[in-house]
């Protein structure tokens, strides 16, 4: 048989259908070939050391042009960087409200339920892909170039995340600051910035039923009338201190230059805890990822011995099974297991992509996953032991102290904290477990962002200091959009951010399109071939019908509620945004979503030929080094294919 010489340019595995029947073209000249699987892109794996291609010659190994991808030092440094990233604020501020809001007990139904038909079964296969492709957001879509906008729809979403997420390291930081007072300033009406409306003790058993409207309050000269509209001295430190906020988002105000250095450092810790890769990050995160578990047991200690503790936690898993009849209560858990487990955002890819390529990333998957919820199930008896204890304190009812969001990071809990014996060392403790929370998610959501930009110029671009510069470049963007968050109309920016650019619809939509690319454009039995390809086993078939019918219809049936069920964005169910702040809101959330059709159009209307073969050829998988190396054909099983192949050409280019 004729030899044929394999151009050297290219790391893919092309199929070439031809209309006449030709000999298989080999590289090499004895028997031996390609087995059929190779027929269709899926590659056969290699024992470990084999070689591939002609007799005498080793596997070919990226030239000094392209360097190894770094890979963690040991498996734990993955599985601390994915703790360290999926396990944040939302655990601790918004499961425990949702619990208690949605039936107690009753809400871990839904929940769990959703975490195993949807928030798993992504969670996989976000890391499985980072780690089968060996690449960041982007480049993973090489398994299906046409759908390349999802990595892109992805890099968008995590930089959006990454520039206003960290306005909440910067609070916390700012009040861990000021809890090193012996007087904690959130809890007195004598500073600078408390107004005449200011109580700290309002007494509310004293105007009971408003039977006593015009009579005075034993705690100062204020009536009941007064007292309605009167505020506690942790609000006016939040309202009036730290945001100063102004009248609404039209009124930009002042910049707040406290809040602004706090800001600085929050960007330099993240900056140096990434600049130097993985292999730093990876260490970083055994302190920032644990920390937080230590303060939550000692907070757990301190919050059940305190009175009205038991009320608190009974009141947060108490059941009401009524609520499993409400739509609401399933759509706030599909949507928190979205938030929480950071699906969407391509760093899972990410980190995913700096694994061994045998690591055994199913087994992963359900650690962190167990790892996560558990989390948030624990933070939720922290949260309502301190604020049982804050409600009997102040003679009222729990719901009227339950909050969510920085209004339980920064009223709620500062004001419990500021009524314990040795105030400033709890308020101290509790900032300080809410910066760590915050830090390793940012800067593992830098590190997914910058990988994904890096991915995009391999090779020949590699200079000295790259990545450096890189995150320096990502750092420095993201803080000059931050300015317009740390001045009086910032937190109106902030909402804006929080609600559109990253909310759950654009969450929802980007999983939606994972899965049906996965599991209907590459092949659902494929990607479950090449996951047995690298962990050694086949995973459990209930994730192949999770990506290929299940998930997707629980992405698309919350996403269609979310829609159906829109509201203007408000503040303080207070103030409502003008028109054209939803319209900013609305574009930011598009930039997102619009990636994906608008790239899938683009590379359609480009190619050349019939849609079918533009689909074909666009659809195609281009392989990069380490499959060629470790899942190359095996040359010996070429004799295993039938005659009615000859009319398939292979062309199999394998030098790096």
């Amino acid at each position: 048989m004729e030899k044929q010489t394999v151009p050297a340019s290219s790391c893919s595995l092309v199929l070439l259908e031809e209309t006449k029947k030709n000999p298989l073209l080999l590289n090499g000249g004895a028997g031996g070939g390609y087995p059929p699987s190779a027929a269709n892109g899926s590659l056969v794996p290699l024992a470990p050391g084999s070689n591939v291609g002609p007799p005498g010659k080793a596997v070919p190994v990226p030239g000094p042009g392209y360097p190894e991808r770094e890979t963690w030092t040991r498996q734990m440094d993955f599985m601390m960087s994915c703790v360290g990233f999926a396990v944040g604020l939302g655990n601790v501020w918004r499961f425990p409200y949702l619990c208690y809001k949605n039936g107690g007990g009753v809400f871990l139904i839904p929940y769990l339920l959703i975490v195993f038909v949807g928030g798993i079964p992504i969670f996989f296969l976000e890391i499985a892909l980072g780690q089968f492709m060996k690449a960041g957001s982007i480049n993973v879509w090489n398994i299906a170039p046409l759908f390349k906008g999802l990595g892109y729809s992805s890099m968008v979403i995590v930089f959006f995340c990454n520039t206003y997420y960290i306005m909440v390291l910067a609070w916390g930081f700012y009040y861990l600051i000021k809890s090193f007072n012996s007087t904690l300033p959130w809890s007195t009406c004598n500073n600078e910035w408390n107004t005449a409306s200011c109580i700290e003790n309002f007494r509310h058993q004293d105007c009971v039923n408003g039977s006593i409207v015009n009579a005075t309050v034993v705690t100062g000269n204020m009536t009941c009338a007064e007292l309605a509209d009167a505020q506690s001295p942790i609000i006016e430190f939040w309202e009036r201190k730290v945001l100063n906020i102004s009248s609404g988002l039209g009124d930009t105000g002042e910049f707040n230059w406290e809040l602004t250095l706090c800001l600085m450092a929050v960007w330099v810790m993240v900056y140096f805890c990434v600049w130097k890769g993985v292999k730093s990050t990876g260490k970083i995160v055994y302190f920032t990822a644990t920390f937080p578990y230590v303060v939550l047991v000692i907070l757990l200690v301190r919050g059940v011995t305190l009175p009205g503790a038991y009320d608190g936690i009974m009141f947060y898993i108490k059941p009401d099974w009524s609520k499993l009849g409400e739509a609401q209560v399933w759509i706030d858990a599909g949507t928190q297991i979205f938030f929480s487990y950071a699906i969407g955002l391509g760093a899972l890819t990410a980190l995913g992509s700096y694994n061994r390529f045998n690591n055994d990333c199913y087994k992963d998957a359900f650690v962190l996953a167990m790892i996560n919820s558990g989390t948030s199930f624990f933070a939720g008896f922290v949260v309502f032991s301190i604020l049982g204890f804050m409600a009997a304190e102040q003679g009222v009812d729990i719901s009227q102290v339950a909050e969510s969001g920085p209004g339980l990071a920064f009223i709620a809990y500062p004001k419990a904290v500021s009524l314990m014996p040795v105030a400033p060392l709890w308020a101290a403790l509790f900032f300080f477990m809410l910066l760590l929370l915050g830090l390793d998610s940012q800067f593992v959501g830098v590190e997914g962002f910058v990988t994904g930009i890096l991915d995009l110029f391999p090779g020949k671009q590699q200079y000295r200091y790259k990545r450096e510069i890189s995150v320096a470049v990502c750092c420095s963007l993201c803080f000059i959009i931050d300015l317009s968050m740390v001045t009086q109309g910032g937190m109106y920016v902030f909402q804006l951010f929080d609600y559109y650019s990253a909310s759950g619809m654009t969450l929802l939509w980007q999983a939606f399109w994972e899965c049906i690319v996965v599991s209907w454009v590459y092949g659902a039995d494929r990607f479950m071939d090449d996951v047995a390809r690298m962990i050694g086993y086949r995973p459990f078939p209930w994730m192949k019908w999770c990506w290929s019918f299940i998930t997707p219809c629980v992405c698309l049936g919350i996403f269609m509620f979310h829609l159906v069920n829109y509201k203007p964005l408000t503040y303080n169910n207070q103030y409502v945004y003008p028109w054209w702040g939803e319209v900013i809101g609305w574009c930011m959330a598009l930039s997102s979503m619009l990636c994906i059709p608008v790239s899938l159009l683009y590379k359609l209307f480009r190619a050349k030929g019939t849609f079918k073969e533009r689909w074909a050829h666009l659809t195609t998988p281009v392989w990069g080094p380490h499959q060629l190396e470790y899942m190359a054909p095996d040359i010996k099983s070429l004799s295993s294919l039938s005659a009615a192949d000859d009319n398939k050409v292979i062309i199999f280019e394998s030098v790096m």
